[in-house]
């Protein structure tokens, strides 16, 4: 039985305490925010939960094995620390910190103290995300050569965040699992319509040393909410819809070839083709109890997880270089290279 402690009930945290609380082997001991109407709510639903409006309650109790953080960012790295010091596995909601440094602090000192840390980057645990992982590390696709996505919509405005960390942190995180490849740099632009407010869009290309190149739109001023996705390879193309309800990913046998061959020189040198078009199956878990699932799994095998603290340094890294270069008017921002980004493996305690 692994004991949880959840701080915050805001927007996210009612959708980690259903999934924890439905899961077996897993027990939800109490749970923390500032609100007390919030804390009712969860006393209605959850009598057996203790509730307090501080946090410290919950790092102090011996019987939490782990803390489960789904506050304001510029939370995270004063709770995420405090579970951490107290020897407790940690969850923090994305991103994972406001800053680099923050991220690469926690990092060592779950590291340190062979504890798990786990960045709940969603996105990757979705059926559709991993069958496109499944397609391209068996080549079906061939090369990859472009990742473009279009995730825009009316709102939700946030106080504390730019649309690049509320949206496109989604996308950068896709991509890292996808590619399994960190971009070497980074160029954006974006604007911020309403003073005294984050950016509220922004256009931001990602670029890669094996040559491919991502890009992502993302916006609150939308008037419809778009969540699209194209992925082109050499051999194969994928559209994945996230609105969709049934087909949301689609791969196309199409493409382009080029030839040098002297004999057509003369002539246009691109072949197109243009083959079938399937819609693999997926899995219809929902993603937050498979990424619920992976973490108590994590813990229990002592194995880190899929998004662990590297990976979500690495999105802050991103963040951070993305929002530089858009506060730079699109200049092109370098991102750092890291020496070793192997899993980190951790002992079962």
């Amino acid at each position: 039985m692994v004991n949880i402690g959840l701080i915050g009930y805001g927007y996210w945290g009612p959708n980690l305490l259903r999934n924890f609380a439905e899961l077996p082997g897993v027990r939800t001991v109490a749970v923390a925010d500032l609100r007390p109407a919030q804390l009712e709510s969860v006393s209605r639903r959850y009598p057996s939960i203790r509730t307090t409006t501080h946090f410290e309650d919950l790092i102090a109790d011996e019987s939490i094995e782990a803390i489960v953080v789904a506050t304001p960012v510029a939370t995270h790295f004063e709770f995420g620390m405090a579970a951490l010091k107290a020897g407790k596995h940690l969850w923090l909601e994305k991103p994972m910190t406001e800053t680099s440094h923050q991220a690469e602090k926690l990092v060592e000192e779950a590291e340190k103290r062979s504890l798990t840390l786990f960045v709940d980057h969603t996105f990757i645990y979705t059926g559709a995300v991993r069958k496109m992982g499944e397609l391209i590390k068996s080549g079906d696709l061939g090369k990859i050569l472009y990742y473009d996505s279009t995730r825009v919509n009316l709102g939700l405005f946030q106080r504390d965040v730019n649309v690049i960390a509320d949206l496109a942190v989604h996308d950068f995180a896709i991509l890292d699992y996808l590619l399994d490849e960190h971009p070497i740099a980074v160029s954006a632009s974006g604007i911020n319509h309403f003073p005294g407010t984050p950016e509220n869009l922004a256009y931001i290309t990602l670029f890669y040393d094996s040559g491919a190149i991502g890009h992502t739109n993302v916006s609150w001023l939308a008037p419809v909410k778009v969540r699209k996705v194209l992925v082109g390879g050499s051999k194969r193309m994928i559209t994945y819809d996230d609105l969709e309800p049934s087909e949301k990913v689609r791969v196309y046998d199409k493409g382009i070839s080029f030839t040098d061959d002297p004999k057509v020189i003369h002539e246009m040198r691109v072949g197109y083709r243009t083959g079938d078009m399937w819609a693999p199956k997926l899995d219809g878990s929902e993603a937050l109890r498979v990424a619920v699932e992976h973490f108590v799994e994590c813990i229990a095998k002592g194995e880190p997880p899929i998004t662990d603290g590297r990976l979500g340094l690495r999105i802050v890294e991103v963040i951070e270089a993305a929002t530089s270069s858009m506060r730079g008017r699109g200049e092109t921002v370098r991102i750092r290279r890291h020496k070793s980004d192997e899993p980190l493996t951790y002992a079962s305690r």
